[in-house]
This record gives structure tokens, C-alpha cells and sequence, in this order.
């Protein structure tokens, strides 16, 4: 059908009018309205419906909402049964049993009030089973929940105790077994407490002359405690020399490895490696004692073969050979150990060894970054000085600086250096370029502990230095002494979720603090190396009270 048609109209009897109609076409499909078909010709009509708009409502001014109710639709339908059926009832001269007939008598007449009486009895009994049921269930999982917490606590507990009782340990097996810088200056360390309560109790207990021969007594009775510390002090300064010779050989020896982009790692081995092997194995066996003298021999063949230690290698198999005794042949044999150390020290012959060395092989690298000690008269590379940070020149060496510790404080630094290496470690991880922490040095964190924090927790008031950490006030500004504090591992943990400090802390704990950052900025501003970075911690402190 075409969008325009023209309708011939009949105005009067005799006179007729084109009408131009235009035809709309809708988008949904018209419904069918039913129609009929011509037997005769097969014709088929259809009823249509007016083309006009319904009728809209009119407006009240007020907005309405319609939804579909939820009455049933009922409908009714008569229909005829497929087959005719009859009853039969009893009659005369006809018998119809009535042993399975139902007697239906009509019950109790209830009002639809009483129906929603019953009802609303009922759902309350289901709510009071259901809520006794609901209660049952939430104090069961509260116990639950408390057992677990109580555990976990107890776990925790035991934990913490265990790895106390482990730390003391470890601490007096240090103490017994002293092997390394840090285990000598704990002996110190605690012979200088010894030794000022022995003082204490001296002049508490004694005067005049009793006085000076306890004093007398208590200083020979320390002189011998050190030399017994100086003794341990140099066996344990021969097997730690062994044991940095053994390392230093096996860094020579391990093959290269790369991790690929599958995750794995592939080791090869260079020439440089496999001759770093060689030695290794070669040094290892020169330097094993109590082993058959054809084992021995044998080695010392191989290493001729390797080494032109000549003269030596044949006095040692020559005086085997004679039957001496092994305690005689110890100094030669530490003599060819020693050549032999240094001929794998040779970068010619072990090339492996160049990267190692503490002396590089070019003699012009030594004036870089090399200064003089004044108190040893030494020469040494700039790792051998510690430098405070209210140092001004370079000082002594740390050699020099262990002496007189030892001689004169006797001060152990060991907990100082587990808190610094802790948040070190900690800072690390922000990876937002801080630098102030790795300007502070032990005894500028021994300050700092003991004469600003008092060696003790902000919190809990914990003085286990074991314990103690120390995290950042404000997470969002880099670590400095101004903006630190001192907490156990627990409290710090909670500490860094903190977003507000001034909605998680009360404003008098919140001003403690601050006092105590404004002594460690007046200590640590005297310092040349960290006033720059005072004055952008300020401004850095400022640029976040303008954004709150």
C-alpha cells in the first residue's frame, strides 16, 4: 500500500470529493480483531479497529504510580464429558453395597476473623522457634569465634615466648661462643656492668684502705676476664679468617646465573668458574688435616703440577718420607697454604678473583676515595670510617673505634643495629627515595633511642629492645628523627593501617609526640649533613596540612 491514497467521498447525492488520505504505518504488528470468509467466492474479511488515539486522562497534578495487581484470573468454561456415565441408587428388587462410601459431615464454621486469628498465632510460633534457633546459632559462632581468638592469643603467646627464650639463647650461646665483632662487644659490654656493680658494692661496702685492696683485687680479677676475651678473641679471628678465605674461594668458583622469562634459573660454567673450582678443591685438601700420607702425596702432587711451590713441596714429602711426626710438619704445611693463597689471589692465574679483591690490582685506584686514619697512621678505602652524622671530618677508622670502645664505654650496639637494619629494611620497601635513614649511623640511633624515646615503647611502654621497632609518625612523608616512633612489631604493624592519626590517637598522646620530635629536630639541626633535609621535611610538612 502507498504512504498517500486518494478517497472519492460522497458529499451530496449527486456530487463526490477526493479526499487525500495519508496512510501511517506503525512499528508493532495490529492485533486480530477476528473477521469472517465468504463460502461462495473464499473471500476472507477482517474487522478493523479506528485508527484514532485513545482518549488520555485527564492530568490531577499529581504523580502516579501503577501496578499490576495480583488478583487470580478466574475464568469459566463449560465442557462435555467424552463418554456418558449413570449412577445407580438402590431401588426395589436392586442391591447397591455401601461399604466403601465416605460420610462427609460438614465442620466447625470459623469466621474469617477467627481464620486470621489462627494464622497470626501461627506465624508467631514460627517466629519464636526460629528467633530461639537464630539466638542458638549466633551465641554458638560468638563462642566459636572467642575459642579461636583465645587460642590464636595463646598461640601468639607462646610464640612471643618461645622467641624470647630463643633470643636469650642464642644471646648466651654468643656469649659462650663468642665468634664475630658483635659477640665480642656483648662480652664487653656485659663486663662493664659487672664491673660498675662490683664498684658500687666496693665502695658501698668498703672504706679506706679495704677499700683500695678490693679495688686492687677486682681490677686484676677484670684484667684476666680480658686477656680470657683477647684469647677467644684470636681463636675466633683464626677460624673466621678461614672461613672468609673459603667464601672468597667459592664466590671464585660459582657459575653464572641468569633467570630466564619462564621463571627458571640456568647456571653455566665459564672457564673462570671451573678454574675457581679447581683451586678450591686443591686448597681444601692442603688444608684438611689427620689424612693418609699417600692421600697427602698424592695432593701435593697435584698441586706441584698446579703451583711452582717446588722447594717447599718437596721438603714436605721428603720429611714424610723420613717418618716425622705431624706436629713437626704443621708450620710448613701453613707456610705452602699461605703461598699457595696467595697464588690463587693472583688475578693472571684464578681471573675469576679480580672482582673480590679488597686491593685492586691497578695501583691508580687506590688514591680514589682512600683517606688516613690518625690514630692507626693507616691509609684505608672510605668504608673502613664510620661517619656520624654530626661528624665533620673523617675520624678514625672503625678498627680504632672498636679499640676504644672496648678499652674505655664498652658499649654494645648489637640491639641498635637490628632496630636500624628493621627500618632500613622497612624504608626500603616505600621506594619513594628516602635517604635520611641511611645517613644515620649506631650511635646517632643510640641517641636517639635512649635520650629522646627512653629505650622504651610510645604505647605499651615495652623496654625489650628486642621488641622494638621504629616505623614512621606519618606514612606519607619519608623517615626522619622528627618524624619517627618507637613501638613493638605488633603496635607498628597497627600503626601503619592507621589513615587519621588524629582520629585513631587522643590529642594529648598526639602532643607528647610532637614534643618529642621537636627535640630530635633541635638535636639533629645542629648537623651540617641534615639541616638541607630539615628545611624540605618543613616544607614537605606544609604541603600536606594545605592539602588537609
Amino acid at each position: 500500500m502507498p504512504d498517500v491514497i486518494t478517497v472519492r467521498v460522497e458529499t451530496d447525492s449527486d456530487s463526490f470529493q477526493e479526499v487525500v488520505v495519508k496512510v501511517e504505518r506503525r512499528t508493532f504488528k495490529k492485533p486480530f480483531l477476528g473477521g469472517f470468509r465468504n463460502v461462495s467466492t473464499g473471500v476472507e474479511f477482517h474487522n478493523a479497529g479506528s485508527q484514532t488515539n485513545p482518549q488520555k486522562r485527564p492530568d490531577k497534578g499529581i504523580l502516579l504510580f501503577s501496578k499490576e495487581t495480583q488478583t487470580a484470573v478466574e475464568k469459566n468454561k463449560q465442557q462435555q464429558t467424552r463418554n456418558t456415565t449413570s449412577t445407580q441408587m438402590t431401588e426395589i428388587g436392586l442391591y447397591v453395597s455401601n461399604m466403601t462410601d465416605k460420610l462427609i459431615t460438614p465442620g466447625k464454621y470459623f469466621t474469617a476473623e477467627e481464620y486470621h486469628k489462627r494464622r497470626l498465632e501461627a506465624v508467631i510460633v514460627i517466629q519464636k522457634y526460629f528467633r530461639r534457633w537464630y539466638a542458638i546459632n549466633l551465641v554458638q559462632n560468638l563462642l566459636e569465634e572467642k575459642r579461636l581468638r583465645l587460642a590464636r592469643e595463646a598461640q601468639e603467646e607462646l610464640q612471643k615466648k618461645r622467641e624470647k627464650e630463643e633470643k636469650l639463647r642464642r644471646e648466651y650461646e654468643k656469649k659462650l661462643n663468642p665468634k664475630t665483632k658483635e659477640d665480642f662487644e656483648l662480652l664487653y659490654h656485659d663486663l662493664e656492668l659487672w664491673m660498675q656493680e662490683e664498684t658500687e658494692r666496693i665502695n658501698r661496702t668498703f672504706t679506706g684502705a679495704e677499700r683500695k685492696a678490693a679495688l686492687c683485687a677486682l681490677l686484676e680479677e677484670e684484667t684476666e676476664l680480658i686477656a680470657c676475651i683477647g684469647m677467644h678473641k684470636i681463636h675466633a679471628n683464626v677460624e673466621n679468617q678461614q672461613k672468609a678465605i673459603l667464601q672468597l674461594l667459592a664466590k671464585c668458583a660459582q657459575p653464572r646465573r641468569w633467570k630466564a622469562f619462564d621463571g627458571k634459573i640456568t647456571e653455566i660454567d665459564t672457564q673462570n668458574s671451573l678454574r675457581g673450582k679447581e683451586l678450591l678443591e686443591i686448597y681444601r685438601s692442603i688444608s684438611t688435616k689427620d689424612i693418609p700420607k699417600d692421600e697427602r702425596t698424592s695432593v701435593l702432587l697435584t698441586l706441584k703440577c698446579t703451583v711452582k711451590v717446588m722447594a717447599l713441596i718437596d721438603r714436605e714429602v721428603d720429611l714424610m718420607s723420613r717418618e716425622v711426626k705431624e706436629c713437626n710438619l704443621e708450620g710448613l704445611r701453613k707456610r705452602i697454604c699461605t703461598l699457595f693463597l696467595q697464588y690463587i689471589k693472583i688475578p693472571e692465574f684464578n681471573p675469576g678473583v679480580a672482582g673480590l679483591l679488597k686491593v685492586p690490582p691497578d695501583p691508580l685506584k687506590l688514591y680514589k676515595n682512600v683517606y688516613f686514619c690518625h690514630s692507626c697512621e693507616n691509609y684505608l678505602p672510605s668504608t673502613e670510617f664510620p661517619i656520624p652524622a654530626n661528624s665533620r671530618t673523617i675520624g678514625r677508622c672503625r678498627l680504632c673505634f672498636q679499640l676504644d670502645n672496648e678499652a674505655r664505654k664498652r658499649e654494645a650496639y648489637f640491639k641498635y643495629r637490628l632496630i636500624l637494619e628493621s627500618l632500613r629494611k622497612y624504608e626500603a620497601d616505600y621506594q619513594d627515595d628516602t635517604k635520611i635513614v641511611f645517613l644515620v649511623q649506631l650511635p646517632d640511633m643510640q641517641y636517639l633511642i635512649e635520650n629522646i624515646w627512653n629505650s622504651r615503647s610510645a604505647l605499651s611502654a615495652c623496654n625489650d629492645l628486642y621488641e622494638l621497632v621504629m616505623v614512621r609518625w606519618d606514612k606519607k612523608r619519608e623517615w626522619s628523627p622528627w618524624n619517627t616512633i618507637l613501638l613493638t612489631k605488633e603496635e607498628a604493624d597497627a600503626h601503619l593501617k592507621l589513615c587519621n592519626l588524629r582520629e585513631a590517637y587522643e590529642a594529648p598522646f598526639i602532643c607528647k609526640i610532637k614534643q618529642k620530635h621537636i627535640q630530635a629536630k633541635n638535636y639533629f639541626a645542629q648537623f651540617p649533613a641534615m639541616s638541607s633535609f630539615l628545611h624540605r621535611s618543613d616544607n614537605q610538612a606544609n604541603a600536606n596540612s594545605d592539602k588537609k
